[in-house]
């Protein structure tokens, strides 16, 4: 009499048929489109993002606080600078740490991608509190800090694919000179727009 039990129909008999097929496989590893997958997901950011920068000038235009809705607009608009810009610096001191070999490659963009989320905060806050504040379209440097707010934005987004580009490879791989010119160039258009909104929103408020 055989003491052998019948054999598990739930277990494969053949190692080949281990693997799972491929249709399981690429259903596990499919995942959503992210936002910094490619230039072509940045592209379409990009367009929300000009449309929305439109959409709050027009706003803007058409909109009028009272006084006590205006001061709280102002408080919003001067702390949500000091978020955002904030930010900024810490993001921008860590790429500065990196260079100067006191801290490594993957630390610096672990830190620079935990800050873009007060970053964005602090740039949407800004627009939103700013359509309150009857901002003076006619004027030219009224014009050229709106237009410097629109670059942050499109440089923050193309900073992000720079961010997931640099994460993507190697920790021990150095990275090529057109990634150090790219993040060079995305660190000084930010410093760049950043400090400018500064002073002419300091210089509009003496008026």
């Amino acid at each position: 009499m055989s003491t052998a039990l019948p054999p598990d129909p739930s277990v494969p008999l053949l190692p080949h048929s281990r693997r799972a097929p491929g249709w399981a496989r690429s259903a596990r590893c499919a995942r959503p489109v992210g936002l910094y997958d490619s230039w072509w997901t940045v592209a379409g950011a990009a367009l929300a993002v000009c449309a929305a920068w439109g959409v709050a000038i027009w706003v803007s235009g058409h909109l009028r606080a009272d006084a006590s809705l205006y001061t709280a607009a102002l408080f919003a608009h001067l702390a949500t600078l000091v978020l955002g810009f904030g930010a900024v610096l810490v993001a921008d001191y860590y790429g500065l740490l990196w260079l100067t070999g006191r801290m490594a490659l993957t630390d610096a963009l672990d830190g620079a991608a935990r800050l873009h989320t007060p970053i964005w905060a602090g740039l949407t806050g800004l627009v939103g509190s700013g359509m309150l504040l009857h901002p003076d379209t006619s004027s030219t440097p009224t014009r050229v800090k709106l237009v410097m707010v629109l670059l942050l934005s499109l440089n923050g987004l193309q900073a992000g694919l720079l961010n997931r580009r640099m994460a993507d490879r190697r920790p021990t791989e150095q990275p090529p000179r057109r990634f150090l010119a790219w993040g060079a160039g995305t660190a000084l258009m930010s410093q760049v727009c950043w400090w400018g909104a500064v002073i002419i929103g300091f210089r509009n408020s003496q008026r």
